[in-house]
């Protein structure tokens, strides 16, 4: 991956779309409380959730996975003209990533990124988001805590990249540098709910008034 301004222009317009917080903007369109201000604070999907509106949960599970699969996909296909390579796309998706958790646009206040990691995920390898996504889902399903099947996921991302790598994907050191850290960021963004899930006290998928 070389630096040069198309470079870092990439990067750049991929942390401004990442800060887009979609859970903020389809509570904001359809005349909802903004989730910052109920169950956990946080403005992501599972959170919108608990507003019982499940339109508008799916509507920012989608939007939050795309911003995150645009920059990715968009590099991919069309950035060799720049001279941006697969390098790039997955800094860029990293940067999407980070836009989600401090968005410039919010005040700096995120949500945790899994929707848009997933989507970054897809971006670098279909199957690669295929596999880490029915993760989540399989511990979702038994378990029913959101928190565990992110965090459970996100152990397994990096894990399932090398494993597929040179046989279902390319294997690319700055795309594997790039999944380990959404990972770690998204298991530090999960502290609190490690330490409820430790204690017994963390809500599960449904919940409407228990913190998140």
């Amino acid at each position: 991956m070389t630096f040069h301004l198309p470079t870092l222009i990439a990067i750049v317009a991929s942390y401004l779309l990442g800060s887009l917080s979609f859970a903020v903007i389809v509570s904001r369109a359809l005349g909802m409380a903004d989730p910052r201000s109920y169950g956990s604070k946080n403005p992501g999907a599972t959170n919108v959730l608990r507003s019982g509106n499940k339109g508008a949960a799916l509507a920012t599970l989608l939007l939050d996975a795309i911003k995150g699969w645009v920059p990715v996909f968009v590099i991919r296909h069309w950035g060799a003209q720049w001279g941006l390579d697969d390098g790039v796309a997955a800094v860029a998706g990293v940067a999407a990533f980070l836009g989600h958790l401090y968005p410039v646009f919010f005040g700096f206040q995120g949500g945790k990124g899994v929707a848009t990691a997933a989507g970054v995920l897809v971006g670098i390898a279909p199957w690669l988001g295929l596999a880490t996504g029915a993760t989540w889902l399989i511990i979702a399903v038994f378990f029913r805590y959101s928190s565990l099947s992110s965090l459970v996921a996100a152990f397994f991302a990096p894990a399932y990249y090398l494993i597929g790598g040179g046989i279902a994907w390319p294997l690319s050191r700055t795309a594997l540098v790039a999944i380990i850290v959404m990972s770690l960021l998204l298991i530090w963004r999960h502290r609190e709910n490690i330490r409820r899930l430790a204690a017994g006290t963390e809500s599960r998928l449904g919940s409407k008034k228990k913190k998140d």
